[in-house]
């Protein structure tokens, strides 16, 4: 048993070392070695959440190569009006690539205090909100939200109230934060935020 082990560890350990060689020489096509690098995860996305509305998980890995808005939301905040320059934001440069992600969480004032289905159901009717949200977590439990704590890992920041923004780029990081006070339409947002729309992800090479 041990035998069949250590030729299989041994059979692995050379496929990757004759991959990595075909790479590296010069003149070999790399259609396959593209598709790869395409179809990876960042492993800021690599991870699950439920949705808002139907309560079923999904992967962050869905919203690789695009630009993301990530935003910790709340129902009873002086910031509240924002998910309309927030929806309004999304319509607008969706096609372009962006995704606007919501995270509900009660932690700041107390101000999210309804269930996933009354969240859901402000959203929709007092807003019209289509971008994808989540179900209720706290952002501030680096325990409970392993996103959050990648971002505060990832920029040192973390947020200080209902409506913190988290910019991240095509390829997965995070390349800029924005406080509460930062509306959806502000420049100091859409500058960066029309920057990084203009990278397209890489498409593979046949």
């Amino acid at each position: 048993m041990a035998t069949h082990r250590s030729a299989s560890s041994l059979a692995a350990a050379v496929a990757a070392i004759a991959a990595l060689v075909l790479v590296l020489i010069p003149g070999v096509p790399h259609t396959q070695t593209t598709l790869a690098a395409a179809g990876t995860c960042p492993p800021l996305l690599d991870r699950e959440f439920s949705r808002l509305q139907t309560g079923k998980p999904e992967s962050l890995c869905q919203y690789r190569g695009k630009v993301l808005l990530i935003v910790n939301t709340a129902s009873y905040c002086g910031y509240t009006h924002q998910y309309e320059g927030l929806e309004a934001l999304y319509r607008k440069y969706k096609d372009r690539g962006l995704v606007v992600l919501g995270f509900p969480s009660n932690d700041f004032g107390a101000q999210e205090p309804g269930s996933n289905k009354e969240i859901a159901e402000f959203c929709r009717l007092t807003y019209g909100v289509e971008f994808p949200m989540f179900e209720k977590s706290s952002v501030a439990s680096l325990r409970t939200n392993p996103l959050y704590a990648d971002l505060l890992a990832r920029t040192g920041q973390a947020p200080k109230w209902n409506f913190h923004k988290y910019l991240i780029d095509r390829n997965g990081n995070a390349v800029g934060t924005f406080a509460s006070g930062v509306e959806p339409n502000d420049r100091e947002l859409l500058t960066p935020l029309e920057k990084l729309l203009e990278d397209k992800p890489a498409s593979p090479k046949g």
